[in-house]
């Protein structure tokens, strides 16, 4: 069957399914910018529902015709991009009575075609601007945008369920006043700190939560990173991916990975690991934190953190991970932090570390420490010691540390310091 024979059966059949069953996510698009929007994320996360949610919209607003939706992850749209116009021939021959100019393009997972931003940018130029994209890669579709289609996009992010949305999708009730209700949430926290927040978990049985996971790690790791960026020595790049999730909150060292290699006679230069950590940040696999510096380059080039894009994939990829609350707790903080928009910066001085530091256009102003359990002595200390140090130097009147459970507040030495149990925290307006 010729190409655009088969863009008409897609199209068309996209045209006659009824509406999407999709659940409604906090992202939610706008379709009347006048710029192109982007909706980057990792694999699974859930853009494409959120694209359907959006087509769902329209669909309401007007006939769904003129609403072009394409998946590029789609086995049978093998198209060049010398053959993407086909896809305005197939289109204008199916309705050739349809003005393109009121048409809304949706194209899921582009950067699957090289060179697609030429076309984009033509459909933007010359018939409409009601153009969303996907893409699993920020990178490629970043660099592509800053060549092809600088000043004419809106980017927007897509991570896994939030914690509110995770409730929501299990149809839990949140009042914070109902003793029940609270108990079900608390409930929930574990589940949701061990397995993540990947949706398609949340509708098949869990027995098969970790096969799945595992089976995301290879998709993002051969897919998304060996083909995509040529990689030869597979064997290097696996580790090292795995490597950096067990590393999840704590500080990234390449040299110690690069020394690890080598003792076990696997040969890889230290630029090559810098390069696979760019992949793994590019393909939403893991984020970098830097250390808060008032000069930029010394916060560019000095130590950061990592954290990886969902505490579930950690749990199933390394198994020590599941073990430590702490770390999945604090793991999902910098998430919902993230999430926020917020610019991200840990603190630390010769003696004293603060887990996040929030800014607002460059001055910082809320500080975050993240504990599993505050009741011993020895960890409250600590854990206030950080959080205060990090308030005094920035001048904050209070700091918040981010717990598994139990409400409070603390005053010490004048400042306020609120105990605040994650289901809580996550459901706040951070």
């Amino acid at each position: 069957m010729q190409k655009k024979e088969i863009l008409k059966q897609i199209l068309r059949t996209f045209h006659i399914q009824p509406r999407f069953d999709v659940k409604s996510r906090d992202l939610e698009l706008p379709l009347d910018t006048g710029k192109i929007i982007t909706v980057m994320g990792v694999r699974r996360c859930g853009k494409t529902s959120i694209l359907l949610d959006a087509v769902n919209r329209l669909a309401e607003q007007k006939d769904k015709t003129p609403i072009l939706y394409l998946s590029f992850e789609d086995e049978r749209l093998d198209l060049a991009v010398d053959e993407l116009d086909l896809i305005i021939q197939a289109y204008q021959e199916l309705y050739p009575h349809q003005p393109l100019a009121d048409c809304h393009f949706f194209f899921d997972e582009i950067q699957n075609v090289d060179g697609w931003e030429r076309f984009v940018r033509r459909i933007y130029d010359t018939i409409t601007r009601n153009i969303i994209l996907t893409g699993s890669n920020s990178r490629l579709l970043g660099s592509e945008i800053a060549t092809g289609l600088r000043g004419r996009t809106l980017g927007m992010e897509v991570f896994p369920l939030s914690f509110a949305e995770y409730l929501r999708f299990q149809d839990i009730t949140v009042d914070l006043y109902s003793t029940s209700h609270v108990a079900a949430v608390r409930n929930a926290q574990d589940v949701y700190l061990k397995q993540g927040g990947f949706p398609e978990l949340l509708f098949l049985d869990h027995g098969y939560h970790t096969q799945i996971l595992q089976e995301y790690f290879n998709v993002l790791l051969y897919r998304d990173i060996v083909e995509r960026y040529k990689v030869q020595n597979v064997t290097a790049l696996k580790y090292f991916l795995k490597r950096l999730l067990s590393s999840t909150t704590k500080q990234l060292s390449i040299h110690k990975i690069f020394n690890e290699l080598k003792s076990a006679n696997i040969k890889i230069g230290k630029n090559t690991l810098y390069d696979f950590l760019e992949h793994a940040e590019s393909t939403y696999l893991a984020q970098t934190l830097y250390r808060y510096d008032r000069s930029l380059v010394a916060r560019e080039l000095g130590e950061k953190k990592v954290y990886a894009i969902d505490t579930g994939l950690c749990n199933a990829v390394e198994y020590k991970f599941s073990e430590d609350r702490g770390k999945a707790l604090e793991n999902a903080v910098f998430l919902e932090l993230k999430r926020s928009g917020r610019e991200l910066f840990y603190f630390r001085d010769q003696a004293n570390e603060c887990n996040f530091l929030c800014t607002d256009r460059g001055h910082v102003v809320e500080a975050v420490q993240v504990c599993h359990d505050v009741s011993g002595q020895d960890t409250r200390r600590r854990e206030v010691k950080g959080l205060a140090a990090a308030c005094r130097q920035f001048s904050l009147e209070k700091g918040t540390i981010v717990v598994s459970d139990g409400p409070d507040t603390w005053e010490v030495n004048g400042l306020r310091i609120d105990i605040v149990p994650f289901y809580r925290f996550a459901l706040s307006d951070n």
